[in-house]
């Protein structure tokens, strides 16, 4: 779970631009924010929706306001992909996922040959250690969650380093945290990025086990939602990962 540290702001993005900056309007004048996110952002915003903004108290930010939420008449959707990572640390040091619970200790940026795995689990009584990979998902498509929004070649290589880690004899885990509360299942994007979908079928052939959870979107906080199924066949078949 996070808890703002501050009560959020409400306005309305009409612009984003610089990948880092946006265009907000709030209280009739126009304000320029800070956007942590390096994606598309697609189906994440349209001029007018409605926003919402952290204030820092740092007082040497150049830009105090950072673009947090933006919802799209359906959902809120939480655009700071660095949430991500907080939500899951949150949710495996409290054992909130059941098949990655049990560990004693829960470790961030585990460095591994020449590359740093988001999460490194280990001190379970009858399982190997555990490496988590996780993924921000905000991306909408036929109705659909999906990953990644663009090509991502860094994608591509933490999915071959889990294949590797699993063959060493390790637990490997791609955990998808979806960032928006109006879809229902989950799937590759394969029409932007095709080897990915096809390293992530391969990876889960290969024992890398593939997390998605949901998260619950509000103005007072985020928070774990329920695990959706996720579509990977030609033929639309859904896996269950719950």
């Amino acid at each position: 779970m996070i808890k703002w540290e501050r009560p959020l702001i409400e306005a309305k993005i009409l612009k984003r631009y610089k990948r880092f900056l946006s265009d907000i309007e709030l209280d009739g004048k126009i304000i320029t924010a800070h956007v942590p996110n390096t994606g598309s952002m697609t189906s994440c915003w349209e001029p007018h929706w409605k926003c919402a903004l952290s204030l820092s108290d740092n007082p040497n930010r150049k830009m105090p306001y950072t673009l947090e939420l933006i919802h799209n008449g359906e959902s809120w959707i939480g655009v700071n992909t660095a949430n991500a990572n907080k939500l899951a640390k949150n949710w495996l040091e409290q054992g909130l996922i059941p098949d990655l619970s049990g560990y004693q200790t829960v470790m961030a940026e585990k460095k591994i040959g020449d590359s740093r795995v988001d999460f490194y689990l280990e001190g379970h009584p009858t399982l190997p250690p555990c490496y988590v990979e996780v993924k921000s998902v905000t991306l909408k498509l036929e109705q659909k969650a999906q990953f990644p929004d663009a090509v991502t070649e860094r994608g591509q290589k933490h999915l071959r380093e889990l294949i590797d880690i699993k063959k060493s004899g390790l637990r490997a885990a791609m955990l998808f945290v979806v960032q928006r509360e109006d879809v229902e299942v989950f799937t590759p994007a394969k029409s932007i990025d095709p080897e990915y979908a096809n390293l992530l079928s391969e990876a889960m052939k290969n024992g890398v086990e593939v997390f998605v959870y949901r998260c619950k979107m509000s103005l007072k906080e985020l928070s774990l939602g329920k695990s959706l199924p996720m579509e990977i066949n030609k033929d639309g078949t859904l896996i269950s990962l719950s």
